[in-house]
C-alpha cells in the first residue's frame, strides 16, 4: 500500500478513534463509543480513555469504574477490555463460542475439571451474593478452602472462565488489588441482543469507532467467524465502503480525517491493537520494537501523523515521572516539541509532572 494511501487511512482511523480527544464529557461515553478498549495493562488502559477525553484524570477513570459506569472483563479474544456495562452480556454471547473451544483445551492442560469449575462458581456466588465485592486474593482463599487448587495459572483461568460465562466481573479497585462481584448484580439492566441483531450492533459499533477496517479485522477483533462478520456488516447501519490499495474497507459515513499531529499512546491502545492488520500504522521492520522478543507485551507508542515512529517508557518516583523517548528514526524538532506537550497533558492526567528524555536514535 502506497504511503499516501496509508496516511489517508490512518488519518481517518485517528478521527474515528477520537484521537487526540473527543467532545464526550464522561469516561463512559468514550468507552461506549469505542465499544471495547483493551485493558490488561490497567494504567495504560486508563490513559487510553483519558487521552480521548479533554481534561480527564486517572482518578476520574477509576471513579467511573468504581461507580459501575465502565466495567472490565473478558468480552473477546480472551483478553481484558473496558466496555459499557450494558454491552458486556450480549458481547459475551456473540464471541463466546469460539473462545469457549480454546478455553476447554487450556482447562484440560491445567487439570481443571467441569466439576471443579462448577464448584468454583458456586463458591463465588456464595461469597459475592447480595452485592458484595471482594478482592481477588480473598476469592482465591475461598476456593482453596473449598478444596479447589489455585496454584500456577489455575487461578487466572478459573477467573477467566467464570467471567467468560457471565458469572463474575471486575469490581472497583481496592488499592492496587483487583476485586470481583457478580455480573447480574453489578449490571442489573443489560441490553438483550442475540443472533443477527447482535452481529449488526457489533459491526456498526466496531466500524463506527475503528473504521476504516476490513472484514478480517472485524472478525479477528470480535472473535467471530468471517461468515458472521459478513452477516453483521450486511445488517450494519451508517457505514460506507471505501477502497484502499485494492482492498475494501468499511467506515462510518461522512467521517473526516484527523489533522496531522503527534500522540503519546499507551501500550495495547486500540489504535494499534484494534486491527488484525497493523501495517497501515506500523512499518513491518519496526514490529519487533513494539513487542520486544514477541512476548505479547506491547510498548507505549509515539505516533506522528498516523505512523508509529517510536516508543516511550515511564519511570520515576511517587512525586515525579520521567519518560524515556525511544524513536525509530530521527524526530524533527517540531515533533519533539509536540511530544513534550503531550507529556504535559499526560502529567496533568496522572497528577504528576513529567519530564521527557530523548534517547539516541538506533
Amino acid at each position: 500500500m502506497a504511503t499516501s494511501v496509508r496516511r489517508e487511512l490512518t488519518a481517518l482511523r485517528l478521527a474515528a478513534q477520537c484521537i487526540p480527544r473527543s467532545t464526550f464529557e464522561r469516561p463512559a461515553d468514550v468507552v461506549r463509543h469505542m465499544l471495547a478498549m483493551q485493558a490488561q495493562d490497567f494504567p495504560g488502559a486508563k490513559w487510553s480513555v483519558g487521552l480521548r477525553l479533554a481534561g480527564s484524570t486517572d482518578a476520574a477513570i477509576e471513579a467511573a469504574l468504581a461507580a459501575g459506569e465502565i466495567v472490565r472483563s473478558w468480552p473477546m479474544r480472551g483478553t481484558l477490555h473496558f466496555v459499557a456495562p450494558e454491552d458486556l452480556g450480549w458481547m459475551l454471547r456473540v464471541s463466546g463460542p469460539r473462545q469457549g473451544n480454546s478455553a476447554a483445551k487450556r482447562r484440560g492442560d491445567l487439570e481443571i475439571t467441569d466439576a471443579q469449575l462448577a464448584m468454583a462458581g458456586d463458591i463465588a456466588v456464595s461469597e459475592l451474593a447480595g452485592g458484595r465485592v471482594i478482592r481477588r486474593d480473598r476469592l482465591l482463599e475461598a476456593w482453596e478452602a473449598g478444596g479447589i487448587s489455585t496454584a500456577g495459572q489455575r487461578a487466572y483461568h478459573l477467573l477467566w472462565n467464570l467471567g467468560h460465562d457471565g458469572l463474575i466481573v471486575f469490581g472497583p479497585v481496592d488499592g492496587k488489588q483487583p476485586t470481583f462481584t457478580l455480573l447480574e448484580e453489578w449490571v442489573p439492566n443489560p441490553r438483550v441482543l442475540s443472533g443477527d441483531e447482535a452481529l449488526a450492533e457489533f459491526a456498526t459499533r466496531y466500524f463506527t469507532s475503528h473504521g476504516p477496517a476490513t472484514v478480517r479485522d472485524f472478525a479477528w477483533w470480535a472473535s467471530i467467524t468471517l461468515g458472521d462478520a459478513r452477516t453483521g456488516i450486511a445488517a450494519a447501519v451508517g457505514l460506507e465502503e471505501r477502497d484502499f490499495g485494492g482492498v475494501t474497507y468499511y467506515l462510518r459515513q461522512g467521517l473526516e480525517p484527523a489533522a496531522s499531529g503527534v500522540h503519546a499512546l499507551p501500550g495495547f491502545d486500540e489504535y494499534l491493537l484494534g486491527y488484525q492488520d497493523r501495517s497501515p500504522a506500523l512499518a513491518a521492520g519496526f514490529s519487533d520494537r513494539i513487542v520486544p522478543g514477541n512476548n505479547g507485551v506491547f510498548l507505549p507508542t509515539i505516533v506522528v501523523d498516523g505512523e508509529v515512529v517510536g516508543t516511550w517508557k515511564r519511570s520515576g518516583t511517587p512525586k515525579t515521572t520521567t519518560v524515556d523517548v525511544i524513536p525509530f528514526t530521527t524526530l524533527t524538532k517540531k515533533a519533539i516539541a509536540a511530544f513534550e506537550r503531550e507529556m504535559k497533558r499526560y502529567g496533568a492526567f496522572i497528577g504528576k509532572p513529567v519530564k521527557a528524555r530523548l534517547q539516541v536514535t538506533r
